[in-house]
């Protein structure tokens, strides 16, 4: 593992998944408000499902392929975003697997990473599989703090807790 510099080590990380959920903006941008207003850093966590055609191995290699640049392309975009709230480029993590695995993984590998920020469904359907996994059963294997931010919370509520 490569040694960090003393800046690294005294700022937080905040780590956000990001998926196709509509909360995930918030999240989003409370991390890149709080990194800012504490002089930590935002990284973007993206977990691609493993290939499904496994009976043609060439077939499901170009699809990996391209699912796997379709991710860094999405994280590229969003990364614009980051540095224009948060005034860093994020840390972009891209892996494969079971989303709920790859995340402790994640955040037991990565010493840096100091805080996890999921957004939260508000609605019917629930809080969302990744926050009611992580929220119960992976609480005992996440080794940091876990932010929710529910996705009813306006722009300017989050600046202002920030």
């Amino acid at each position: 593992m490569a040694k960090k510099n003393s800046n690294e080590e005294k700022s937080r990380v905040f780590l956000v998944v990001i998926d196709a959920s509509q909360e995930q903006h918030q999240a989003i941008r409370f991390a890149c408000k709080r990194a800012r207003s504490t002089g930590g850093r935002v990284a973007l966590f993206k977990c691609l499902s493993p290939a499904e055609f496994q009976h043609f191995a060439g077939v499901a290699e170009i699809m990996r392929a391209e699912t796997r640049e379709n991710a860094e392309n999405l994280l590229r975009k969003i990364a614009e975003s980051v540095i224009e709230i948060s005034g860093q480029m994020p840390v972009l993590y891209v892996r494969e697997g079971d989303a709920k695995e790859e995340l402790i993984k994640l955040i037991d590998e990565e010493e840096i990473i100091s805080i996890l920020v999921l957004g939260v469904s508000t609605g019917s359907s629930g809080p969302g599989p990744l926050v009611t996994h992580i929220t119960s059963r992976g609480a005992s294997g996440c080794r940091v703090p876990v932010t929710l931010v529910p996705d009813n919370m306006t722009d300017d509520a989050i600046d202002a807790l920030t």
